[in-house]
């Protein structure tokens, strides 16, 4: 058999292949004066980490650097005394954007990244999207270049603006944008501005335009801000009974557990197996893939559910797409197809909470948690087996 086919037999069996999430990284912070359009100083591609937060936490962000966004809204208040709403999620969704979290990189105790990151020379060369020369101001100092500018560190701060909101936020008494404490302060630091409430909605836009001036960028940082806060609420089961809470109960006990290319069944987390589409085996790693978890969930409440995704939109009462995810009820499973409507191309499954939540194991290289139902791409209804 062809590696070819080889693949496609793997796929088929599992059916838990996941749509990569493609962004790229955008630009730095600067002025609207001496804006930079969007997607010019880094550029990432396609990437098998969602940065989805969950449990107050988030799964894909290195731990270092959640750390950072959370002591930065304890550390801003004295900096910028009438800002309000700053959030860790706000300082996330601009990460995300910006650098992919520094994911790559390591990250030191006291918060220095290494190797650092850099932006495209902005030389107006086109090279990364630039077309506008943006003069040296640091003599290298930052961006490791007197030739021109270049954003610098997990939140690509211009060395011009971070000379102005640059802050120390790991008390080595030095103001780093490569420091992740550092950098973090000084996004939140500038997102406040002169003291705004960030809990409202065209706030919160102005603040995101005025670090890129670009409603395409805007759009993509309030998309990740929106997935983190609503994958971080713990999910309200007061009015969930019977098998339904059984199923769920036994769903949320698995957060945390790792992803596992073609693990997990009905008797729990195992060893999957080699290896996703992307190329990242399951075979070490102890934990569920989607429809493993789906799997596990269902059999303690005594229901037998096939083990691939497509399969198991097969069980119970279908629920069409075309409704909308709104009929959803708790328990339903929740699939994700790259054809909606036509079942034989879901590749993912999920089980429903309520509120736009779901129970999640993603893809390779996170873990089991909550997500937003509109986290995964191609939704293509559910199924009601309670």
């Amino acid at each position: 058999m062809s590696q070819r086919g080889r693949r496609m037999k793997r796929v088929k069996r599992w059916g838990c292949v996941v749509a990569l999430l493609m962004f790229a990284a955008v630009c730095c912070a600067v002025p609207v004066s001496n804006a930079i359009g969007a997607y010019v100083a880094l550029k990432t591609g396609a990437s098998d980490n969602g940065g989805i937060a969950e449990e107050g936490s988030a799964a894909d962000i290195p731990a270092r650097m959640l750390t950072a966004y959370k002591k930065a809204v304890q550390q801003v208040g004295p900096y910028v005394p009438k800002c309000q709403g700053m959030r860790w999620q706000v300082l996330a969704g601009i990460a995300k954007v910006e650098s992919n979290h520094a994911i790559g990189h390591g990250i030191a105790a006291n918060g220095d990244i290494q190797p650092k990151i850099y932006g495209v020379l902005l030389n107006g060369s086109g090279a990364g999207g630039n077309t506008t020369a943006v003069a040296d101001t640091d003599g290298g100092k930052w961006d490791g270049t007197a030739q021109g500018e270049r954003a610098v560190g997990p939140f690509q701060f211009l060395p011009s603006t971070w000379e102005s909101v640059g802050k120390d936020g790991n008390g080595d008494k030095v103001a780093d944008p490569h420091n992740a404490d550092d950098a973090a302060l000084g996004a939140a630091v500038y997102l406040c501005g002169d003291g705004r409430d960030l809990t409202q909605g065209s706030q919160l836009q102005a603040a995101i335009l005025q670090y890129n001036h670009s409603n395409a960028y805007v759009a993509n940082v309030l998309g990740w801000i929106a997935q983190y806060t609503a994958a971080a609420k713990d999910p309200d089961l007061k009015n969930v009974t019977g098998t339904v809470r059984t199923v769920i109960e036994a769903a949320l006990s698995q957060r945390g557990v790792p992803y596992s290319w073609g693990g997990g069944n009905a008797h729990g987390k195992s060893y999957g197996i080699c290896c996703s589409p992307s190329g990242k085996s399951g075979a070490t790693i102890r934990g569920f893939d989607c429809s493993g978890l789906t799997q596990y969930a269902y059999a303690k409440a005594g229901i037998s559910l096939p083990r691939v995704a497509a399969a198991q939109a097969g069980v119970g009462q279908r629920i069409p797409a075309g409704l909308g995810p709104l009929v959803l009820k708790p328990g339903d499973l929740v699939f994700f197809a790259t054809a909606p409507g036509r079942d034989s191309t879901i590749y993912h499954v999920g089980i429903y909470l309520g509120s736009g939540q779901m129970i999640n194991a993603p893809r390779p290289g996170t873990v089991v948690r909550l997500d937003a139902v509109d986290t995964m791409s191609g939704y293509a209804g559910g199924a009601r087996l309670l």
